[in-house]
């Protein structure tokens, strides 16, 4: 069972993709994030107490779980929320966060003491330019300044929360931490929708659909597992099925919302999936 995590990691994390822009239409970024974060807490801390785990933490652990949450739910997923509701193309806002299993890789040796060899190396080039080809390198596009900063900076969170989750995966029960991480995020949203937004959401049964999608499949479901992976591998090994991703969107975008699909995205595909083969099973 273990061994399809990543598979199914990559399906629901991919879906992800499909309902963000629904959101977005219908929302200000960061209360949409706080609302589903808000539930996601209370789903964590359910769970936690169901499993008979104890939600009393030492205070270590405690701000450890926090950083985390601000990292990731934060300002990664606050960045790309935010920069795709002001314009930002969606496929340039994928196209720079899918560096992040290459900035990780340069950081987790100096920062986690991971060796990173010249075949997993190949393989994250390879799948790396497998990501371009599906998602294109449409430069001539307008960017929003605003809009790049944001994703720069959900690129850099996306990165260091990994290896700061490394770092501390051992530390708590998985149900926990995910708990703590849930009320860091949703209280960092929640306090830009009081300093820096409005509080607007259209409770829409697009919306809705939408994010129960997000709150279910994607924060249960795909960060649970992702949280697994990292607890259980190397940052470095785990990062690099991220690179799968863009051909699985595209992929489910043709299935579900009838978008074209390219001989240059199965051409993609093709090359992104030997490419994290390789990364993943190098030495």
């Amino acid at each position: 069972m273990v061994k399809i995590f990543p598979i199914i990691f990559i399906l629901l994390w991919s879906s992800a993709f499909i309902t963000t822009k629904p959101i977005v239409d219908n929302s200000d970024p960061f209360a949409a994030l706080a609302f589903r974060f808000f539930f996601v807490a209370i789903g964590f801390y359910l769970f936690s107490v169901f499993s008979k785990l104890s939600i009393f933490i030492k205070k270590k652990n405690l701000i450890e779980s926090l950083i985390s949450g601000i990292l990731f739910h934060g300002f990664y997923l606050g960045g790309v929320f935010y920069s795709i509701s002001i314009g930002m193309p969606t496929g340039i806002a994928a196209l720079i966060v899918t560096l992040q299993p290459i900035l990780t890789n340069i950081l987790c040796g100096p920062i986690l003491g991971e060796k990173v060899s010249l075949r997993q190396w190949g393989g994250i080039f390879l799948g790396f330019i497998g990501a371009v080809l599906v998602l294109g390198w449409d430069l001539g596009s307008k960017i929003p300044v605003l809009g790049l900063i944001s994703t720069i900076i959900a690129l850099i969170a996306i990165t260091f929360s990994t290896i700061w989750q490394k770092k501390i995966s051992l530390n708590l029960p998985l149900p926990v931490s995910n708990l703590y991480q849930a009320i860091g995020g949703c209280l960092f949203h929640f306090l830009m929708v009081i300093f820096f937004s409005e509080p607007y959401i259209n409770f829409s049964k697009v919306f809705l659909v939408a994010m129960s999608h997000q709150i279910f499949l994607v924060s249960f479901g795909a960060f649970t597992i992702l949280m697994f992976l990292i607890k259980k591998n190397s940052a470095s090994k785990t990062v690099s099925v991220f690179f799968l991703i863009p051909s699985t969107s595209a992929l489910m975008a043709w299935l579900f919302l009838n978008e074209s699909l390219t001989h240059l995205d199965l051409i993609g595909f093709l090359i992104t999936t030997i490419g994290v083969y390789i990364a993943t099973r190098g030495k």
